[in-house]
């Protein structure tokens, strides 16, 4: 079947296509999360959403040849999503809903705890404005437009406070005495 054929057949909402098209797109994404992820980043969770947004908007697709473009958009984005996410989970485990762990005695639960009060420190440390953006686009995962909006700055405003608050952040972090939660893992 072609490729034309079967964005076709997908997007009328044929499963036996959206599964093709599945089977023939994961390995890629797969791969490209893995790529741009990184480390931190789970990949196959990542890809997992990336292909949840593509089966919920396939009809945005106008030509099948635009396909491998419109799909490595969804997985840029998403996969900078994953690593915010996990730069906050750097720091703290457990403050994006992470499943607590049923092992995890007394010492681990104090010591998250002193970690979360030791991050909090650092927090209130910065600028009001590095820490509202460390916030909004970290914690709450907000788009550097809403940002933006939100704090009626320019988004290069965003981009630029974001990359100077982490510096800072982790500057304040390590003069705290703090280790980043995965190194103590």
């Amino acid at each position: 079947m072609s490729r034309p054929e079967l964005l076709r057949l997908a997007q009328d909402g044929d499963l036996g296509a959206r599964e093709q098209l599945l089977k023939e797109w994961l390995p890629v994404v797969l791969r490209w999360c893995s790529t741009l992820g990184g480390p931190r980043v789970d990949a196959e969770e990542a890809a997992h959403d990336v292909m949840m947004v593509m089966l919920r908007r396939i009809d945005r697709v106008y030509d099948s040849d635009r396909l491998p473009a419109w799909l490595f958009g969804i997985t840029r984005r998403t996969v900078a999503r994953h690593r915010r996410r996990a730069w906050v989970r750097y720091w703290v485990p457990g403050v994006l809903g992470d499943k607590p762990d049923p092992a995890a005695g007394p010492a681990r639960i104090y010591e998250v705890s002193e970690t979360s009060r030791g991050v909090q420190v650092c927090l209130d440390a910065l600028p009001e404005l590095d820490r509202e953006i460390l916030v909004l686009r970290l914690y709450e995962q907000r788009p550097d437009s809403e940002v933006a909006e939100l704090l009626g700055v320019p988004i290069g405003t965003v981009k630029s406070r974001l990359h100077r608050a982490r510096d800072r952040f982790i500057r304040q972090a390590r003069a705290q005495g703090l280790v980043p939660a995965l190194e103590t893992l």
